[in-house]
C-alpha cells in the first residue's frame, strides 16, 4: 500500500495541514496545502465559443497557475471541479528538505 486517505473535515482552501505518521518505529512529517486556482473563463469568451475553446482555456490558466507556484511545494493531486466552479481545488505537498552532508 502507498497511499492512505485521510478525511480531514472542514479544511479550508490555502490552508495546511501537518500530518505525523509513524511506520513501525520510523516516524515521518509530511505538510499539506489545498490551494485554489482560477477556473472559470465565461469574461473571456462569448456565448458563441464552443465548449473546446473555453476547456482549452481553462486547462492553458490552470497549467500557468500550476508552473508558477512556489516550487517548495509539490503537486499531488488536482480535485475535480464542480459544474459552474469559478475555481479548481489543487493539492500540494512540502517538499522534503535533504539534510546537508
Amino acid at each position: 500500500m502507498n497511499e492512505l486517505c485521510v478525511p480531514i473535515p472542514h479544511f479550508g482552501e490555502e490552508q495546511s495541514a501537518e500530518i505525523l505518521l509513524k511506520v513501525g518505529e520510523k516516524q515521518m512529517s509530511y505538510n499539506f496545502r489545498v490551494v485554489s486556482f482560477p477556473w472559470d473563463v465565461k469574461d473571456e469568451f462569448s456565448n458563441d465559443d464552443d465548449e473546446i475553446t473555453r476547456s482549452l482555456a481553462r486547462i492553458t490558466r490552470l497549467k500557468s497557475s500550476i508552473k508558477n507556484y512556489n516550487r517548495d511545494w509539490e503537486l499531488i493531486q488536482i480535485f475535480t471541479p464542480l459544474e459552474d466552479a469559478k475555481n479548481i481545488q489543487v493539492l500540494y505537498r512540502k517538499r522534503e528538505k535533504l539534510p546537508k552532508d
